[in-house]
This record gives structure tokens, sequence and C-alpha cells, in this order.
């Protein structure tokens, strides 16, 4: 982290407002960005703020072993997620079968279809397995990381991505179809 940041988290640490605003202004669009992923604009802004708050509330427990905007991203995220668990999404456990270990990251699309249509695919997927292909995908967080985030076991979070996974080949299959004749 740069000294400029440094110091400007420094004085957030003491209270001083200037810099929160600072901190508020160089992060903003982001966070409001990765909140647009998981809610509907008015939600994604009122989380957004909410996670400010809550991360000056907390500045203290911030550690620079992590950019201060990977620390700030995962309050975001959090909130965005509570806001979810508040309109009734549960990550209940759910069975899994061993035997269908696949490659996680072979999420080979054909070429000739767009990230545009990746992400549009995503929203079509079950909320669960959104979430936690948003969250592998987008976020790059790994198993271990999103089974903290929700509160789920590692093999729920496997399970989501991995039937995320499929419903989004089965979801982009007739382009794959068509790119083939």
């Amino acid at each position: 982290m740069h000294s400029l940041e440094t110091k400007i988290i420094k004085r957030c640490k003491k209270g001083n407002e200037v810099a929160q605003m600072q901190v508020y202004d160089a992060y903003a669009e982001a966070m409001y960005t990765i909140a647009c992923r998981y809610l509907s604009d008015e939600d994604a802004k009122d989380a957004m703020q909410e996670g400010f708050l809550k991360a000056f509330r907390h500045i203290e427990s911030y550690k620079p072993e992590a950019t201060f905007g990977a620390w700030l991203k995962r309050i975001i995220i959090n909130q965005c997620l509570d806001v979810l668990k508040k309109n009734k999404l549960e990550f209940e456990a759910i069975e899994v079968s061993e035997l269908q270990i696949i490659n996680e990251d072979d999420w080979n699309f054909d070429s000739t279809i767009t990230k545009q249509e990746i992400l549009f695919a995503v929203e079509q997927i079950s909320e669960k397995h959104r979430i936690v292909v948003k969250l592998y995908l987008l976020e790059g967080y790994d198993h271990e990381e999103i089974s903290d985030i929700l509160g789920i076991p590692i093999k729920t979070s496997r399970t989501h991505l991995r039937r995320g996974k499929l419903k989004l080949q089965d979801l982009l299959k007739p382009k794959y179809n068509e790119a083939r004749y």
C-alpha cells in the first residue's frame, strides 16, 4: 500500500471526516459496481453506503496485510449478502455426490460467446448458484473464502458452483450449437 493511502487510513482511524470523504470518493464507484452485481440499483446504493459506514466504524480492525480496497470489498459484499439474507435467501447445506469432481477452472465458453452474454446468463440461474458463481468467477474468491463469507460448508460452495456452471452451460448451449453449423 503506498504511503499516501497509509496516511489517509491513519487519519480515518482517528475519525478524520475529510480523510473519510477522500476514501469514499476514491472507492465509491468501484464498490457500487460490486454491489450492483448482487442487488438492484437502489438496494446496491444503500448497501454500499451502509458498508462504508461499517468500514469506518470498524476501521481499527483493518490490517495492511491486505489492500484497503480488498478489505472494503469484503465488507461491501457481506453487506449485500446481509440484504439478500433479510430477503429470505437461505443457503442450506446440499447433499453432495462426491463422484462428480469437475475441474472448476475449466470455464471454457465458446469463443463466439461474449462476456456480456455470460454475465446475462449468470443472471438467469438460481440466486444461490448465482451468488457463489459471482463470488468465485467475478470476485476471485476460493471455496474457503466463499464458505466463510456465506457461512456454508466448503462442499456446499463447490456444489452450488458446479450446479451454477452446468446451468450456465445449458443456457449458453443454443449459442454453442449455432456456432457449430
